[in-house]
């Protein structure tokens, strides 16, 4: 994830009941499952695959990272076994990331609808190449465009 500016520091809301971030290992782990379903979906050139991944990035670019299907399998299946996390991260980058990623995988199957296979595949391959940064070296492009957008809207 963005290493710069999205954490977000404690561990309660302003209430101290509620977190007030999401854990960093989920969306890191979701990013994983998004590069096997991408790659999946640009060797054997379905659109259904594609079509499944738009709805997971649709799903948590409206509703955030954590309450996408990859969050709660994160949530359900991996989180029980893992420590806490060291601290926890503002979830807006991520969710941008998603908008992005989403914005990506839509002009693929848009692609793929028209006959353009070609850009079907590059777009594809471009939201991989991102999902791969994150799940490997933990480098969300998307989160870093979403902290340079802030920082180029906030007033000195």
């Amino acid at each position: 994830m963005a290493t710069t500016g999205s954490r977000v520091p404690g561990t309660t809301g302003a209430t101290g009941t509620a977190p007030r971030g999401i854990d960093p290992r989920g969306p890191r782990f979701a990013a994983g499952i998004t590069a096997v379903v991408l790659a999946v979906a640009v060797l054997t050139g379905s659109a259904w695959v594609l079509a499944f991944q738009v709805l997971v990035f649709a799903v948590a670019a409206a509703l955030g990272p954590a309450r996408s299907p990859y969050g709660w399998l994160y949530r359900t299946l991996v989180r029980p076994r893992l420590g806490p996390p060291a601290e926890l991260e503002d979830p807006a980058p991520p969710r941008f990331a998603q908008g992005v990623g989403l914005a990506f995988t839509l002009v693929a199957l848009l692609g793929f609808a028209a006959g353009a296979t070609l850009l079907a595949q590059v777009a594809i391959g471009l939201a991989l190449v991102a999902a791969l940064l994150n799940a490997v070296f933990r480098l969300c492009l998307g989160c870093e465009l979403y902290l340079l957008f802030k920082r180029s809207t906030t007033a000195h």
